[in-house]
Order: structure tokens, then C-alpha cells, then sequence
């Protein structure tokens, strides 16, 4: 699978490039321990930092990161970001762009009288045909001041123009800067081909099969990690 991003080509030496989602892992994670003391259980536990789907979630697809400092008052935006006139007619030039409350009111996550901040896309993204991108907020990152709008495009056909993603502000009293380099939206390819639905009761090998794995997960620890957890590519 490639993904192929593109740029103005008199802003390519002022844009973050999107990032494999493998290398940027939070701070927060890398800082957990392995292991916590659990009241219930009277001994220690193993963390989410040692559970495989956890993790490889956080860890798939590509990060879409903003582009500049963007200094934020209590629900008042602002930017100082000095990049060159884009050499294309009709690019972005904003960090954001907003949509207005009539656009998503009767949406349960929309709040009265709140519009969305939208995130601007300074790449185009192009995938292989029969391939869509779904973008989504960074996996298990509720620390980030805002949720964004999940969204599914189909960037085989749709790729010479920016996919923007809106995003709703979670945090009204946050006040500071919302770093350049944060990650705004995770990405993955996607096949847009429906799959077939198959439906089956379990035979005495599956109900066998079960019984033994179930019981080594719960016995010993890294079952899934050492013998089912596939390798993932690295960029």
C-alpha cells in the first residue's frame, strides 16, 4: 500500500510531514509503568502499556500533525505563522477554518450555540484504487483538547484536493498553545469492498480450540504477545 502525500511546492520546506503513527507514541505511554499494584486483585497487574490491541491501535496508520503554534483563549484562536504566498490558486493559508453550529445541530455530540474548529489540510493524500482513508481522532488520546469528527473518504478517486478534519473543542477553559506537531487526525487505508458475513456455530475443534487458548491467555502472560501478534511493517 502507498499512500502518496503532496504539497504546494512553496510550502514543502514549511509543513510537518504526516507521520507513521508507530513513532509518535505520547509521552504518557512511554511514562506508564508495566505494572500496577490492584487493590481487587492484591497483587500487581500488568498496565495497557502491555496489551498488544492497545497499543498496535495507537501505533497504526498515519498521524496528520498541525503545522504551526496556535495559541488558544478561552475559545478564541490565534496563529503567528509566516509561510510564503502558496503557489496555487485557492490554497489554504490558516491553520483553521471553522464550521458553524447549523451544520451539525442535530448531531448527539454537538453542544448548543458551538461551532467546530476544522483542522486544514496542507496535503493531498492519493491510495491505490479499490482503497478508501478513514480518519479518525488519535487512538486512546483523550488528552488532546479536542475530539475529532470521524470521517471516511475515498481517496483513490478524491486526491487533488486537501481532506480537512473537523473537530469538536472539548476543553472551553483552556487557555496555552497547542503545539506545532500535534497530532490531529490518525489515518488508515481502507478497502472499500464490503465483506462476506459468515455465520457458524462452534464444531468440537473450534469449542476444543477455544477452551485451550482461552485458558493459556488467562494462565500465562504474553500469549498473545509471542504467538499470535503479527509483525507490523515499519516506514
Amino acid at each position: 500500500m502507498r499512500m502518496v502525500f503532496r504539497c504546494d511546492p512553496a510550502l514543502s520546506e514549511h509543513l510537518p510531514r504526516p507521520v507513521p503513527a508507530r513513532g509518535s507514541l505520547p509521552d504518557w505511554l512511554r511514562a506508564m509503568p508495566a505494572k500496577a499494584h490492584s487493590e481487587i486483585h492484591g497483587r500487581e497487574i500488568r498496565t495497557v502499556k502491555q496489551c498488544p490491541p492497545f497499543v498496535d491501535a495507537m501505533a497504526y496508520g498515519v498521524l496528520i500533525l498541525l503545522p504551526c503554534d496556535v495559541l488558544v483563549e478561552r475559545g478564541a484562536f490565534s496563529w503567528q505563522w509566516d509561510i510564503p504566498e502558496p503557489a496555487t490558486s485557492g490554497h489554504p493559508r490558516a491553520p483553521l477554518s471553522f464550521h458553524v453550529p447549523a451544520q451539525f445541530a442535530q448531531a448527539p455530540f454537538a453542544k448548543p450555540g458551538q461551532a467546530a474548529i476544522k483542522f486544514n489540510s496542507f496535503w493531498t493524500i492519493e491510495l491505490e484504487p479499490g482503497w478508501s482513508l478513514f480518519a479518525t481522532h488519535p487512538v486512546n488520546r483523550d488528552e488532546l483538547p479536542f475530539r475529532l469528527i470521524s470521517g471516511l473518504v475515498d481517496a483513490d478517486r478524491f486526491y487533488d484536493g486537501g481532506i480537512n478534519f473537523p473537530a469538536l473543542w472539548t476543553q472551553p477553559d483552556f487557555s496555552g498553545v497547542l503545539p506545532k506537531g500535534t497530532p490531529v487526525a490518525q489515518c488508515f487505508a481502507v478497502p472499500r469492498a464490503a465483506p462476506e458475513l459468515v455465520f457458524e456455530s462452534f464444531d468440537e475443534a473450534h469449542q476444543a480450540a477455544f477452551t485451550k487458548t482461552v485458558s493459556e491467555v488467562l494462565a500465562t502472560p504474553g500469549v498473545y504477545r509471542k504467538r499470535f501478534r503479527a509483525r507490523r511493517g515499519r516506514a
